[in-house]
């Protein structure tokens, strides 16, 4: 039915497309066209410089003609935002995306009639949120045993290790002093992580994950001191840094020394983290492995909460693209993966259409567990801020080496952000699950 918006500037009509999908159909009338026209020709003749006449003082046909365009332009973007301002204020959509506009008649600057638009978007789903208080799962307490205390006191072992130079071939989770050239050619301006990326001297670089260039690891494992080598890295087309995404790079590496981490023994750990004796270590290393081994009962508390809400929600359905964004997204990292060689794309293509299928039930579990979360936090009040989303991307430059602001970049232009916020989201509602269950168990 047709109705008007606050605005009373466009007649609305809607129809349900697809399960989470709807278009609006919008109307401006030739009148109501003409005034909008109207605001916005005597904006471009205010600041119109014209030969011949002072600055706005041009006659409107004039302004009209010179600027027909960019005058079209702005009266589409005015009526585009109106519409999409009007859907927002209405309450009863659960937006979660939408595309752009999709014309029906073109804009004209000598109106002859009615002009038509229309917006789809996506909703949110329905489904009946399942109770989630007082919700009792049984998770199994693991005891913490002796060998479990000797493994991590070799854990740390190795990590306080300091490295030393060897004469051997390089293996994995060994780092490595070497020179590197390649064929990518940088633009003029390019920033210095993408300068280092792809040229260096005196660089280090660790056989362990995550790669810092795509498929190091194994063209240098057995690498020796004082030789060189060749190999090609396959940069994935979700890269962080755009430049790079795609492409495939060849690279020249100079080894100038092979170092390996040499663990410590107990005393000497021990020494080194300020202890009295091993038995102090002991004792401290028990209760880091009693931390994380609560941690670990949290996070499967967690998940068997989510389990049986996921399975009392039942099948909903899901918004169509967003379900094909998210399946695309988890079929290039399942290639990133994979996909280390020329041999290894063959046999992702022969394999394309087992991974997209398992790509989409992952997808389709993330989406599901999205949702209930998001309906969970909107009753809860549970939110994330700007502080939070900064502290995370912080984090995040330090694990990958990059300055904050060259990761924000990044992430801004391929919409990670967002990704982070739903991240932080979600595991906030996971942590209120948790205690929510641990409070029933009292």
């Amino acid at each position: 039915m047709a109705k008007k918006d606050a605005t009373d500037l466009f007649q609305v009509k809607s129809e349900d497309l697809k399960a989470c999908q709807k278009r609006f159909d919008f109307t401006v009338s030739k009148d109501d066209l003409n005034n909008e026209l109207a605001k916005v020709t005597s904006y471009f003749t205010g600041g119109a410089n014209i030969p011949g006449f002072r600055r706005g003082k041009a006659p409107r046909h004039i302004v009209v003609r010179k600027h027909e365009k960019d005058i079209l332009e702005e009266l589409k973007m005015r009526l585009f935002s109106q519409a999409f301002e009007s859907l927002q204020k209405d309450e009863t959509l659960d937006i979660v995306s939408w595309g752009a506009p999709a014309e029906k008649n073109p804009l004209s600057v000598t109106p002859e009639g009615d002009y038509e638009f229309s917006i789809s978007m996506e909703l949110a789903p329905r489904f009946e949120l399942p109770d989630y208080n007082g919700m009792k799962v049984a998770v199994a307490k693991e005891e913490i045993t002796e060998a479990m205390i000797d493994e991590r006191i070799k854990s740390y072992g190795e990590m306080y290790g300091s490295y030393a130079e060897i004469d051997g071939k390089a293996e994995k989770e060994d780092m490595l002093k070497v020179n590197y050239t390649s064929d990518f050619e940088l633009a003029e301006g390019a920033s210095p992580a993408l300068v280092r990326q792809v040229n260096a001297k005196e660089n280090w670089i660790w056989l362990s994950e995550p790669e810092m260039i795509p498929g190091v690891i194994a063209a240098l494992t057995g690498a020796e001191k004082d030789k060189d080598y060749e190999f090609t890295a396959e940069y994935p087309a979700d890269y962080r840094d755009e430049e790079l995404a795609g492409k495939k790079v060849q690279y020249k590496v100079h080894v100038n020394v092979v170092q390996r981490r040499q663990p410590l023994g107990p005393e000497e750990l021990a020494k080194r983290m300020n202890l009295e004796n091993t038995d102090k270590l002991r004792e401290m290393m028990k209760g880091t492995v009693e931390q994380e081994m609560a941690s670990k009962q949290r996070n499967e508390t967690a998940e068997a909460c989510m389990a049986q809400l996921l399975e009392a929600a039942g099948n909903f359905e899901l918004p169509p693209n967003m379900l094909n964004n998210e399946n695309e997204k988890e079929l290039r990292n399942l290639a990133r993966d994979l996909v280390k060689s020329d041999d290894d794309v063959e046999a992702f293509k022969d394999n394309v259409e087992k991974h997209k299928e398992e790509t989409r039930q992952k997808a389709e579990a993330k989406l599901r567990r999205l949702f209930v979360c998001r309906k969970i936090a909107e009753k809860e009040k549970i939110a994330v801020d700007g502080q939070e989303v900064d502290a995370q991307i912080k984090g995040m430059s330090k694990y990958y080496g990059y300055k904050e602001k060259e990761l924000r970049s990044i992430l801004e232009k391929n919409g990670g952000i967002e990704d982070i916020h739903l991240d932080l989201m979600v595991g906030k509602v996971m942590e209120f699950l948790v205690k929510k269950a641990e409070e029933a168990q009292k």
